[in-house]
């Protein structure tokens, strides 16, 4: 056996496996389709080149001959098919044109006008051709060429497409080191030349090969470590071929064999480890798919949170006024029962006044349309307002209320002096409702570093550690909170957050525990 002939068979073995391989990585697809028609035939191609090149008798020559032709007649359309799935060209009617000058030649290659016979030439036999043998090297040129200007036409078009270029190029390098490498077995046939360039096919497998790989020519999920494996295979069977004794031959087939096993064993691994993969990835879009609804909900719910808001103000301060009115005598003398029902209805109202203003404050932040009018102020000033406005409040709730301020410090920031009120404001007013006994303590200083803090600190009923850390989330109230105050909402010290943090100010409380009170920190930055 002659290294033609061996590597004849290295190149069926290698093509053959790396359709499969390609095949299997991705079978709806139509380029893995049709790539592994085309290795199925190039297979069938180089496993008859074998057989005729080491054949001893001119019948086995023959036999293998008509296979090898026809092979080798449907090789360049299936190419030719395969380029155009790849560039997506729905040249249908010249594929077709193509597939039937195919058959007609393939009919052709079964009589004595395409050959007569076998002779021996460079070592093995080559078959004598026919009067109309040229036919068939005149439809390979003018196919092969066809494909190969689709690849460059699509190559120059497509300048912008790094991937596709990729693809094309490697599969136009590949079309040229295998066609025209297998052009030359025309030679010994038509002018008694050696077919040198059938050394050179090889390479059309290697660079289709490195086009998977490289730029994806198909989905290759796992098509490194298959390749790699079948290479391998190719190897040891090499060896087994060459072996030069039966001692030999024996060792040869038991590493083959055993790496057979490892082989599979290696691709399952990967198999698993890419199915794995594939299903994390899935999980993963299926999870962004999620987000992406989820955040046109919440957008969803702002809207409807800002717009039900809106509607329900005007009715909310039209019940809350003529309820003073009536309060105030407006409409006449009230009787003791009405005055106290009418008290009830005014706190409802107000209570609730305050609750569409939080929601409407929340939809305005999360909406991106809360405004700041920003000024300098004294926002020492703002406390003494603050404590002032609510300490009818606190005295009504039996709590004292002391205010630490020196007056010798500068207290002056740069901010919305209504946003910070209102801070402020809805601070006390929580101590006022967690502090069922006792009192309130509200002190400003200036730290050293230009910073002012404002404490607000009350001997009420505490925080839990477990609380703290999500004290100033959207709806975070601790479990047992709506004991002391059923009204709240978990929305107040949220907008405070951000409404301070619009200020690139602090907000942050601290508590000994249950029981033990709590202290909540302001920290703004101060002008000289």
């Amino acid at each position: 056996m002659n290294f033609f002939s061996i590597s004849s068979l290295i190149l069926s073995i290698s093509s053959l496996s790396f359709g499969l391989i390609v095949y299997r990585s991705d079978e709806k697809s139509k380029i893995a389709k049709f790539w592994l028609y085309t290795s199925i035939i190039f297979a069938f191609w180089s496993f008859s080149l074998y057989e005729v090149t080491k054949a001893t008798s001119e019948n086995v020559a023959y036999f293998w001959q008509f296979i090898l032709d026809i092979s080798a007649i449907i090789l360049p359309t299936l190419y030719f098919t395969f380029t155009s799935e790849l560039l997506l060209l729905k040249n249908y009617r010249t594929r077709h044109i193509f597939y039937v000058l195919s058959f007609l030649t393939g009919v052709l290659s079964l009589t004595k006008y395409f050959k007569d016979g076998m002779i021996i030439r460079y070592g093995f036999y080559w078959i004598n051709p026919g009067p109309l043998y040229f036919i068939f090297p005149i439809m390979f040129f003018a196919i092969v060429t066809t494909a190969s200007f689709n690849l460059i036409r699509s190559y120059i078009k497509n300048k912008d497409n790094l991937i596709l270029r990729g693809q094309v190029r490697n599969t136009l390098i590949s079309c040229i080191f295998g066609f025209i490498g297998g052009f030359t077995n025309f030679f010994p046939q038509l002018f008694n030349v050696y077919p040198f360039g059938n050394y050179l096919v090889i390479l059309f497998i290697v660079f289709m090969v490195y086009g998977v790989i490289r730029y994806k020519l198909v989905s290759a999920k796992v098509v490194s470590a298959q390749i790699f494996s079948v290479a391998l295979l190719i190897i040891f069977l090499f060896n087994i071929i060459r072996s030069q004794d039966l001692s030999d031959t024996i060792i040869n087939i038991v590493i083959f064999l055993s790496f057979i096993v490892f082989g599979i064993l290696l691709i399952k691994s990967v198999d698993k480890e890419i199915e794995t993969r594939l299903k994390v990835e899935k999980l993963a879009k299926e999870l962004e798919e999620a987000n992406v609804r989820l955040k046109v909900l919440d957008q969803q719910k702002s809207e409807f949170i800002s717009l039900a808001s809106h509607q329900l103000r005007g009715p909310l301060t039209a019940i809350k006024g003529y309820a003073s009115m009536v309060l105030e005598g407006d409409f006449g003398l009230i009787t003791e029962p009405v005055k106290e029902a009418t008290n009830k209805i005014l706190q409802s109202t107000s209570d609730l006044v305050v609750l569409v203003g939080d929601y409407l404050d929340v939809s305005r932040i999360e909406q991106g349309r809360m405004q700041y009018n920003f000024e300098r102020f004294d926002v020492a000033e703002e406390v003494e307002t603050v404590i002032t406005e609510l300490r009818p409040t606190i005295e009504k709730a039996h709590l004292t209320v002391s205010c630490d301020i020196d007056k010798n410090l500068n207290y002056t920031v740069d901010g919305d002096r209504g946003k910070i009120k209102q801070v402020i404001g809805n601070l006390i007013d929580n101590s006022i409702k967690y502090t069922p006994q006792g009192s309130i303590h509200v002190w400003l200083t200036r730290k050293d570093n230009n910073k002012i803090l404002i404490t607000i600190s009350d001997t009420g009923v505490g925080i839990k550690p477990e609380v703290l850390p999500n004290l100033f989330e959207k709806f975070s109230r601790a479990p047992d909170a709506s004991r002391t105050n059923i009204l709240g909402t978990g929305l107040g010290l949220y907008i405070a957050k951000k409404m301070i943090e619009a200020h690139h100010g602090r907000i942050w409380a601290e508590s000994a525990g249950e029981g033990k009170g709590a202290s909540f920190f302001i920290e703004l930055e101060g002008i000289n």
